[in-house]
């Protein structure tokens, strides 16, 4: 067997791995405009225009759409952490955006050299991937762990700067002391330069008091140093003519006592080349041992760039995390078509959201209703949403919404007639549900607008009753658009399909472009006609050609939506009087706990107050008792001190008494202060005790009260008189 035979069983192995893991973890879709159709391309370009990196722009240009929860669920995981960054204002450190896969690519590859600034890229890489492992503390992995997984298995190699950094300077200039052989190049190159400046120097004053040189600042000309001589004079001077000026006024020479000089410049020039082309070429075999480790960090840079953009198109286009379902489902809660979003708010208008569900009771929606109504937005905003979900970007609905993942999904919207297969509207429309019949299945999502549409309205019906009940037997989940009553009526006799209308305002002739699950909807033809100002004799006699149970069902139909649409408003009305109503409650609530905030600061103030005037009187206690053991001491009559200790102890009626003796004393002295002297009359401030000053002692006072003397501060006593005597 030879050697391309052999291979043919590993090739066939690969291309059949190949169609397996495309059919399993990526959707499949009909027909291939599909994702054109839904304006998911539109989306992209959106993403990419966030992106800075290439690496981020070419994912974002090529979104794979997964079935696979675990990708989804990650992918959605890191764009919501992100966006939570981003709002939080927290600095993520990623700021490198250079493209340096080819710089890279060459380390590996032998006998390859890359220059000073290629080098400066690679160090600003490893430094970038130095800070993102710096930022990811076990803290923040915690706090992030979908952001954690993309530098999982990865870490931060010194080296790499280190390297760089002992070569290069900061401007990616080869250091001199790179190599001993480049230093003493360098240092012979200065000491020639020094010289051939001074003999230059010395000629070009030589020549200037000469007459001869036409302009006195050196010129260079083939990297030589030369003279700017007088065309006249230029066979005055021994040397090399290098050329001429354009006016021919003005040669150029280079002095023969400095060509010898030039020359050794020349050559130590050319070794300076060889030697830091040699010691770039062996730093990049040194950092060759990295190429897989800085391929590693490019691709770490551009997925966090990737990240950051799934993260700001979130916030542009108000997108949140839903709930994910690892099987088909969808209960949307206010979603948005994210590019009408985004036109409407650069309009200054508001944006009508949609809210459904479908799961594996009611699996299929029909939406009826008047032309230019929305059904066809609500189709592809449904379609749309579910393609960027499984892309890994956050959508435009509520966070409390559920969605689930499909592994297929088929779309027809519009005329898709093929002129090179010279099929009509309807063949091609039929084609298309023929496909759909035999590939839907439990994990398939479809959308028809209009179906049955191009045909005879009778037998076009007929056909979409069979499809639709088809496609609810396979389980399949989707949303149809149609006009046709019969699928309306079906709609609440088959298992699985239920309706749905876009609500119009028949008074103004105006579409709502909101969605009403449960219920079919008028296509509003008369009323639209009557409306515009058409004949109503015309009006009239069309209303003949129809059939009346038809357009009884109609009429009713229109009247039942004018009436849940008042009872929408009504109810509208009455959230805004419960909303308001619990708006005064909160109030009124916030007025009670304030006033009873109030009242307890009064109450804690007054348990001060009260506080204060035990602690004052413990204080007043404390100095009595000690003034009286003093006193006990010293006193020779025992029993009258004991008599006043037990007075002050045990007399139940000290606090009544006190204050009878305060106001005795307010009614019988006056306080007039001053300076405290012997023989004033004075009373204590913090007591209801008056004595008479019999002695002091620095800022001590002895004070006569009553039968004992007491020992009190200065500045405890204000001076008293009579009010009698100051009468």
């Amino acid at each position: 067997m030879s050697k391309k035979e052999s291979f043919k069983p590993l090739a066939c192995f690969f291309t059949l791995y190949f169609v397996l893991f495309t059919f399993y973890f990526f959707m499949k879709f009909f027909p291939e405009s599909t994702l054109q159709q839904l304006e998911f391309d539109k989306v992209k370009d959106l993403l990419a225009a966030h992106c800075k990196t290439e690496y981020a722009k070419n994912l974002s240009l090529n979104l794979r759409i997964h079935t696979k929860k675990e990708f989804i669920e990650t992918a959605l995981q890191q764009a919501n952490e992100f966006k939570a960054i981003l709002q939080s204002g927290l600095y993520f450190p990623n700021d490198f955006a250079a493209n340096i896969q080819r710089e890279i690519k060459l380390l590996s590859i032998p006998g390859a050299s890359l220059t000073g600034e290629q080098f400066m890229l690679i160090r600003r890489l490893a430094i970038n991937a130095q800070n993102i492992f710096r930022w990811f503390t076990a803290e923040i992995r915690e706090s992030y762990p979908g952001l954690a997984k993309v530098v999982e298995n990865n870490y931060y190699e010194k080296s790499i700067q280190e390297l760089i950094d002992e070569v290069l300077d900061e401007t990616a200039v080869v250091k001199d002391n790179a190599s001993e052989a480049l230093a003493d190049i360098r240092m012979k190159l200065y000491r020639k330069r020094n010289e051939i400046r001074r003999v230059f120097d010395r000629i070009v004053s030589k020549l200037n008091k000469q007459g001869y040189l036409a302009d006195i600042e050196e010129s260079f000309m083939n990297g030589r140093r030369v003279l700017a001589v007088f065309a006249e004079q230029k066979r005055s001077i021994k040397g090399v003519i290098h050329g001429e000026s354009d006016s021919r006024r003005t040669s150029f020479i280079e002095p023969e006592e400095t060509t010898e000089l030039n020359n050794d410049i020349f050559s130590l020039e050319y070794e300076e080349q060889k030697e830091v082309y040699r010691i770039l070429r062996q730093l990049t075999q040194k950092l060759a041992v990295y190429a897989a480790l800085l391929k590693s960090y490019l691709e770490i840079a551009g997925e966090f760039d990737f990240i950051k953009a799934k993260a700001k198109l979130a916030i542009d286009i108000n997108g949140h995390y839903p709930l994910l379902k690892d099987r088909a489902h969808i209960n949307l809660i206010n979603a948005y078509h994210p590019l009408l979003f985004l036109y409407n708010q650069r309009i200054s208008k508001p944006t009508i959201p949609v809210s459904l569900r479908l799961d594996d009771k009611n699996s299929i929606l029909v939406i009826s209703g008047p032309n230019a109504g929305g059904k066809t937005v609500t189709l592809k905003t449904i379609g749309l949403l579910q393609v960027m979900l499984q892309a890994g970007l956050l959508v435009s609905v509520s966070p409390d919404s559920e969605m689930g993942i499909f592994k297929q999904l088929f779309i027809h919207i519009g005329d898709e007639q093929s002129l090179e297969f010279e099929l009509s509207t309807y063949s091609s429309h039929l084609k298309n549900m023929k496909h759909f019949i035999e590939n839907a299945n439990g994990k398939t999502l479809f959308f028809i607008d209009e179906l049955g549409s191009g045909s005879d309205p009778n037998l076009g019906g007929a056909f979409a009753e069979v499809i639709m009940e088809e496609l609810a037997f396979k389980h399949a989940f989707g949303v149809v658009t149609t006009h046709y009553l019969n699928l309306k009526v079906m709609a609440n006799k088959v298992k699985g399909i239920i309706n749905g209308a876009m609500q119009f305002d028949e008074k103004n002739l105006l579409p709502l472009y909101k969605l009403q699950v449960g219920k079919p909807g008028s296509s509003y033809t008369f009323s639209i006609a009557e409306r515009i100002g058409l004949d109503k004799r015309l009006i009239s006699k069309a209303r003949k050609l129809v059939d009346e149970d038809q357009f009884q069902l109609d009429r009713l139909l229109n009247r039942t939506e004018q009436d849940l649409q008042k009872l929408d408003k009504e109810k509208m009305d009455l959230q805004k009087l419960l909303k308001e109503n619990e708006r005064l409650k909160k109030e009124m609530q916030h007025i009670l706990d304030k006033e009873r905030h109030r009242q307890e600061v009064e109450k804690l103030k007054h348990q001060n107050r009260v506080s204060e005037e035990r602690i004052a009187y413990m204080k007043d206690m404390e100095r009595r008792l000690k003034s009286m053991v003093i006193e006990w001491r010293k006193a020779e009559d025992k029993n009258a001190v004991v008599k006043m200790i037990h007075a002050l102890l045990f007399n139940q009626k000290e606090k009544l008494q006190q204050q009878k003796k305060q106001q005795k004393l307010n009614e019988k002295f006056e306080e007039v202060g001053g300076l405290v002297q012997v023989g004033n009359k004075v009373k204590m401030k913090n007591g209801r005790t008056v004595g008479i000053v019999k002695e002091l002692r620095g800022k001590k006072a002895i004070l006569q009260v009553g039968v004992v003397p007491m020992t009190v501060s200065v500045d405890d006593l204000v001076v008293v008189v009579d009010k009698e005597i100051s009468s």
